[in-house]
């Protein structure tokens, strides 16, 4: 298993946030898929047999959290909010995020793709 995620599909609403996070992540990840609206991001995961996705949380919401940990189990969802909502992201989380961060320091989000990684790595090795 790689030591973080190669293939991730990246949903921002911003197009200057969705480029900004494209062009860093790619430095960091063999594979990294932009995905136009909120309805191709579940498409996308499957035809790319992406291992992680961020998501922006003010378009698509918990819901469609849920509903992509419910078809992909092993995905990793990192939810982005551009504000700090404590009750929206507490409910991202319990419905099957990874984590939540603030969209704009792709050094952040590249971050919690590989800690997330490594954590799932050594709970398998455990």
């Amino acid at each position: 298993m790689q030591p973080h995620p190669q293939r991730v599909v990246l949903y921002q609403n911003d197009p200057t946030t969705a480029k900004t996070l494209a062009t860093g992540l790619s430095q960091h990840f063999s594979s990294v898929y932009l995905a136009r609206n909120c309805e191709e991001v579940s498409p996308a995961v499957a035809r790319h047999r992406a291992e992680a996705v961020v998501l922006d949380l003010e378009t698509s919401g918990p819901g469609e959290v849920k509903r992509l940990h419910q078809e992909f189990p092993d995905l990793y969802i990192v939810g982005t909010h551009r504000l700090a909502d404590d009750k929206l992201w507490a409910e991202a989380m319990s419905l099957g995020a990874s984590d939540i961060c603030e969209p704009r320091n792709v050094d952040v989000v590249r971050s919690l793709l590989q800690r997330l990684t490594l954590h799932r790595l050594a709970s398998h090795a455990a």
